[in-house]
């Protein structure tokens, strides 16, 4: 039997099984009658935004939550009670949602490891080896003796899997364990999670907001609202909404995206891209629609292909009216920009140096942002982005080195970039027991904004931020994307001239983190605001102009987005993906063969080849001679998350290679 008609047939040998499960809060459904089966052996993915019952639902198999209605069963188990519960535990390993949350911050990595050992009672005689592995295969043995409250958000989660992990579960639940954690460690957590997969045959199911992970899962279900919206292989979710992907370059960009809203609902800008979802059409009539649409407009490059899974889910919540949709592009115009800094350049960072003790954080940071550009920070978590936009905006004095924003000099006008700068930071921006109006009109009056000033920038952030209506909500209570949009708000009330965002749309919606980037798009290239910006989603990489990546304090990477593709291209090559119907054997198979960065996604294999067509032509004869049959060896764009990787992996390697360590 192959591995794909194994996964079918274990189905039959249902580990989870939910059906018509309701859990209300306060009168208010957080979970309304959703039904799904997960089969032995798979990893299935729960797949939705802050709100869509994802962790109501995970708590309630975990046996820690109860349910007002439906039935959970866990191998093959009711969980209808405590008592109940209290028969499968021993089985699960359940990993709650937030760095960390769940681990004792001043214990070490190995005595978080040893407590959990004790409290799921493993055998002292195998806990020494159980605990070398998870430490090996989760890199995290080198800092066995670090506190836990020491680690980067990427180390938290993998020493937190370690201890979920610690005694051997059949069923392994985790909630949202890849959100705030940067795109190396996600990748290592799913080879983690793969391979345990693949060698003890274990059965996960994990929730994310990530929806460029659902090619990591056998199947998925979409929630929204508490309810499934799709379900199914990811490939069979693709296949419910027919429709083109239209990527384009036009010169006048901001006229010709208002131009693409009035005729198609999904249109995004992507750094000087902008790129269009045209239902229902094929990839010759989506162009043409594209080109009707830009008539008059004189366009680049265009390119067509088959959208990915955040449009269909977009455009499934669109089409059952589940979306809130966006006013027509005019009648949302921003205010006229304040002046531009001096000789068009807003942001200057020269050789910023900043020292904690004996540990350097930002060595030697240099680059430029202009006026109008949209500047992305990127990094592993721990590599010094915050720190750099501490520094640059006063909070932080430097240990050496000098900056200017907006034409002020860091070091010496803190008051001065305060008032030409908007901030949101990572962790506070609004006053959660605040309405949102009294929280503009704050920041209003922190700038110093007289009453009718106040009134008219109020009225403009309602509208820019789709806030109407809920003028006196408290802004602890609104959705984040929401949320989001009022913090951006505040920060723009005094009309800066210079925008930073430190991960502004982590754990927003994927509707919410298009509505915040269309607001970016419409600032930087209408109102000439400098944008700097860091984020974990490298999909949001793509609407930088500029991307810089950071690695141990220092800047290793600095240019367009396309550029940096093509670098990682000339040095590893392009980005197979091999569909096989033994996906495990195949990428044992394809590794000896010397496809080293071969990793597993879903049940197909991605991997770099610098012979891309002369290994899409090797490979099916190469997997034959073992009884692999290959379906397909499809040529993939490179993503920036592909380069992420490949850039900070590589340096990873060199730093470990020169402390004498393994790869």
């Amino acid at each position: 039997m192959n591995e794909a008609a194994a996964v079918v047939a274990t189905e039959s040998l249902a580990v989870v099984r939910v059906s018509g499960l309701r859990k209300d809060y306060r009168g208010r459904p957080a979970v309304q009658g959703i039904d799904l089966t997960v089969g032995r052996g798979e990893i299935y993915g729960l797949i939705g935004p802050d709100g869509a019952g994802k962790s109501t639902l995970l708590k309630a198999l975990a046996g820690v939550l109860t349910f007002d209605g439906g039935w959970l069963e866990v191998f093959g188990l009711p969980v209808a009670s405590e008592r109940a519960a209290e028969q499968v535990k021993g089985r699960i390993g359940f990993m709650p949602q937030g760095l960390g949350l769940h681990l004792y911050p001043e214990l070490s990595v190995e005595e978080n490891i040893d407590f959990f050992a004790r409290l799921r009672m493993v055998p002292p005689a195998s806990l020494a080896d159980r605990k070398r592995i998870l430490l090996e295969m989760t890199r995290l043995d080198r800092f066995r003796d670090r506190p836990m409250k020491h680690l980067s958000g990427g180390m938290k989660q993998k020493l937190g899997l370690a201890c979920t992990l610690i005694h051997q579960p059949e069923l392994v639940i985790l909630d949202e364990p890849t959100t705030g954690v940067d795109p190396v460690s996600r990748r290592d957590f799913w080879t983690i999670l793969s391979t345990l997969v693949r060698e003890r045959a274990i059965t996960a199911l994990v929730s994310t907001a990530y929806l460029d992970e659902a090619s990591r899962f056998h199947r998925v279900a979409l929630l929204q609202g508490g309810r499934v919206l799709a379900e199914g292989a990811p490939e069979e979710i693709r296949a419910l909404v027919p429709g083109s992907l239209v990527t384009l370059r036009a010169p006048e960009q901001a006229q010709a995206f208002a131009r693409l809203k009035t005729r198609f609902p999904q249109v995004q800008a992507l750094g000087p891209w902008l790129r269009v979802f045209v239902d229902g059409a094929g990839t010759v009539e989506a162009s043409a629609h594209a080109a009707s649409a830009l008539d008059g407009f004189v366009t680049g490059d265009m390119h067509t292909g088959e959208p990915e899974l955040e449009d269909v889910y977009v455009a499934l919540l669109r089409r059952r009216n589940l979306m809130e949709e966006a006013p027509p592009e005019a009648e949302r115009r921003p205010a006229p920009a304040a002046a531009s800094g001096h000789d068009g350049v807003a942001i200057e960072a020269r050789d910023l140096t900043r020292d904690f003790g004996k540990f350097r954080a930002v060595d030697r940071v240099s680059f430029q942002v202009r006026q109008g550009e949209i500047f992305g920070l990127l990094g592993a978590n721990g590599a010094g982005k915050t720190t750099v936009i501490k520094m640059l905006t006063g909070i932080l004095h430097p240990t050496a080195g000098a900056g200017h924003v907006a034409g002020a000099d860091m070091r010496r006008a803190g008051r001065d970039i305060k008032q030409r700068i908007g901030y949101v930071s990572q962790a506070f921006s609004l006053y959660t027991d605040l309405t949102v109006v009294e929280n503009i009109r704050l920041y209003a009056g922190i700038y110093g904004l007289d009453a009718a000033g106040t009134r008219a920038r109020e009225a403009w952030i309602l509208e820019m931020g789709r806030l109407g209506g809920h003028e006196r909500e408290l802004a602890g209570n609104l959705p984040m994307g929401m949320r989001q949009r009022l913090a951006l708000g505040c920060a723009l009330v005094h009309r800066p001239q210079v925008l930073f965002l430190d991960e502004p749309t982590s754990g927003v919606d994927p509707v919410g983190r298009r509505q915040f980037w269309d607001i970016l798009f419409r600032l930087s290239r209408e109102e000439g605001v400098a944008i700097l910006v860091t984020t974990h989603y490298m999909s949001e990489a793509e609407h930088c102009d500029r991307v810089a990546l950071m690695f141990a304090g220092r800047i290793v990477a600095d240019a367009p987005p396309s550029d940096l593709k093509r670098q990682v291209e000339e040095d590893a090559g392009h980005v197979l993906e091999v569909d096989t119907d033994r996906p495990v054997l195949a990428l044992d198979r394809l590794s000896r063969a010397g496809f080293e960065d071969a990793a597993l996604f879903g049940r197909r294999i991605h991997l770099f080849s610098k012979s891309a067509e002369a290994d899409r032509a090797r490979i099916p004869g190469l997997l034959a001679a073992d009884g692999i049959r290959v379906s397909s060896v499809t040529l993939l764009p490179l993503s920036m998350e592909d380069v992420f990787v490949y850039r900070i992996g590589a340096l990873e390697d060199q730093a470990r290679a020169a402390r004498g360590g393994p790869r």
